[in-house]
């Protein structure tokens, strides 16, 4: 190992990881730290959150504690940081007493500079024994998922509330909360429950560009439609989640059937076959993972191609999270979320079953998943707008609705009447769900005992369905003739809309008729129903790199994954941890023919280079 203490952060990226430069905020991070100035950081997955830590702890001369919430997360990034020759260990529950004892032995020492913990052993006597060892100085406090720590989080976890008296005991060590989900509120929430001292808080940008994202209504159980995709990205990685335990069995089971690479994950398997099927995910000796959210934090690889929603998730946190697992190594990918109309339904028939869940928070997460479900305009705009962030981007070939061209105007004066009397004969009073209810008819309990089912609106809305009024209210707030007013997205006219109803002025809005696929709109353009302004684009999904006429370099591409397999194998690590896709194409593209060529290529660093260097030359040789 290269000692790195009191050296500059860029020699420690080229000389331990390999990199020629920072990415996002990378560097402004680093530079904080190592002043010692407390810093929440909100970096999108894949973006390189990890070296945040990990470089200011090869340079400080003391020791920085990583706070985890997942075991295999812990041993994924340890994995990664002894192949790079930086010595890191974890200690938890899956360590033997041999092992353990070593392992603290060497803090005491000093040879260790990363230690992971979870939040829940942090708190141990045993571990905090250890940490105010005289011999032991905390230079730095990292917590990764900082999110856990706040209510307003999709994933709470109070162990992680404990966290801020241990920091209280190393007054003098800098502390660096990381997490790639976080809205004004929960930023706000890290730094409170932290007890960060006047800290700095940088946001990156959320934009994975690397992710095509798209949306469509399921049709039927949607198994044609996730077949699609799979085959889409024929013999790559994927995870798609389910809303139950009984969903992923029967879909992982169909799949199979199928003649997929498929395996389940979910809490009702037992941990020994939910780690196995991990490990062969990881492996790639899985191609496929069905999985309920209960999977995904801790994984690390990099080449998963595709994440597939068989069913609406509850919060765009949520969705955005676990999307977020797709393309970490920043080449091209696929989010395919699939929905129907009973989805919000499932997921409130939870909320009704709950006993401990905060019903307004998570009621008001929802409907911003249902909004961004049942969008008009960009997605990458949408989801972006979610966490506060304007989106500067082309439209070009970033979601399932840019591909189709720019919507149609249609003259929209009636069905725009008719939702804004409703809003008015209401009282303003209700958000857009009920308003619709009362203009398709519904019998809805609640309608019929305030008497709306009498008003002169009830059951004149015939131009669409449900989800037809959803997307028009959409549409109507973006473009300010209506607006969601308060913790329940109340429905009312802004001056603009009032004055246009006032008016009875022609309304001309973009707006796409609410069908499911790519396939009925060119019908309803057939028809003369609709206009169709352009083809399809071709979209980001498909392989991932394409090396055209370049026979040779394809052909080096596969005996490199096949040398990585085999020493991956030979390890027991898993492939992407002696290398990755991106690095592997980093070689082929410059066919090194030397160690010093070899340290040129992205992701190789000395340590690498030593110990893989020769074997890879070899391969290279042969082409």
């Amino acid at each position: 190992m290269v000692d790195c203490i009191g050296k500059t952060p860029e020699f420690v990226l080229k000389t331990v990881f390999g990199y020629d430069e920072f990415r996002l905020l990378q560097k402004q991070v680093i530079d904080n730290v190592l002043n010692g100035i407390d810093t929440l950081a909100v970096m999108p997955t894949g973006g390189g959150k990890s070296l945040c830590y990990q470089i200011p702890a090869l340079i400080f001369d003391g020791l920085t504690i990583v706070v985890s919430p997942l075991i295999s997360l812990m041993q994924d990034q340890v994995a990664a940081l002894n192949q790079a020759g930086v010595d890191a260990v974890f200690l938890n529950s899956t360590v033997d007493w041999e092992q353990y004892k070593e392992s603290m032995n060497s803090i005491r020492f000093g040879t260790t500079k990363i230690v992971y913990v979870s939040p829940e052993g942090l708190a141990t006597p045993r571990i905090n024994e250890l940490l105010h060892d005289a011999n032991v100085h905390v230079s730095c406090i990292t917590i990764d998922e900082a999110h856990c720590v706040s209510a307003w989080g999709h994933d709470f976890r109070p162990d992680y509330l404990e966290i801020s008296s241990v920091r209280k005991q190393f007054k003098d060590a800098v502390c660096l909360a990381l997490t790639a989900t976080a809205t004004q509120q929960v930023r706000d929430d890290i730094v409170r429950s932290l007890n960060m001292r006047n800290p700095s808080v940088l946001l990156s940008s959320f934009d994975r560009p690397n992710i095509f994202l798209s949306v469509k209504q399921k049709k039927k159980d949607g198994i044609e439609q996730i077949v699609e995709c799979i085959e889409r990205h024929k013999g790559e990685s994927g995870i798609i989640y389910c809303f139950s335990k009984r969903d992923v069995d029967s879909l992982t089971e169909e799949l199979r059937s199928l003649g997929y690479s498929a395996l389940n994950y979910h809490a009702g398997l037992s941990s020994e076959v939910r780690a196995s099927n991990q490990a062969k995910f990881i492996d790639d000796d899985v191609l496929i993972m069905v999985a309920t959210l209960a999977f995904g934090m801790g994984i690390n690889k990099p080449n998963v191609r595709f994440v597939i929603h068989q069913t609406m998730p509850k919060s765009i946190e949520q969705y955005y999270q676990e999307i977020g697992r797709a393309g970490r190594d920043g080449l091209p990918s696929e989010a395919l979320l699939l929905h129907s109309k009973g989805d919000g339904s499932k997921i409130r028939f939870l909320f009704d079953e709950s006993e401990n869940l905060d019903r307004p928070r998570s009621e008001k997460l929802l409907r911003g998943m249902e909004t961004y479900v049942s969008g008009q305009v960009c997605r990458r705009r949408e989801l972006l707008n979610y966490f506060g962030e304007k989106y500067e981007g082309h439209n070009e070939c970033c979601c399932d609705l840019c591909n189709l061209g720019e919507a149609p105007k249609v003259d929209l004066t009636i069905p725009v009447q008719k939702l804004m009397s409703c809003i008015i004969r209401t009282g303003a009073k209700f958000g857009a769900n009920y308003v619709i209810d009362v203009l398709t008819g519904s019998k809805n309990k609640k309608i019929i005992e305030r008497g709306h089912d009498k008003l002169s609106t009830f059951g004149i809305g015939t131009e669409f369905d449900a989800d037809g009024w959803k997307n028009l209210t959409e549409v109507l707030v973006t473009n300010e003739l209506l607006v969601k007013v308060g913790e329940y997205s109340v429905l009312n006219m802004t001056q603009k809309g009032l004055g246009l109803l006032r008016s009875r002025s022609k309304i001309e809005l973009e707006f796409r008729t609410p069908v499911s696929t790519v396939e009925e709109r060119r019908a309803m353009a057939r028809a003369g129903k609709i206009a169709f302004p352009k083809p399809e684009r071709k979209s980001a999904g498909g392989t991932f790199v394409d090396f055209g006429d370049d026979a040779v370099s394809k052909d080096l591409f596969d005996a490199l994954k096949k040398w990585r397999r085999k020493k991956a194998s030979e390890e027991s690590v898993p492939p992407y941890i002696i290398f990755n896709d991106r690095h592997l194409l980093s070689i082929v593209s410059r066919k090194p023919h030397s160690l010093n060529e070899l340290l040129e290529c992205n992701g190789v660093g000395e340590t690498k280079a030593q110990k893989y260097g020769g074997e890879i030359l070899s391969v290279v040789s042969g082409f």
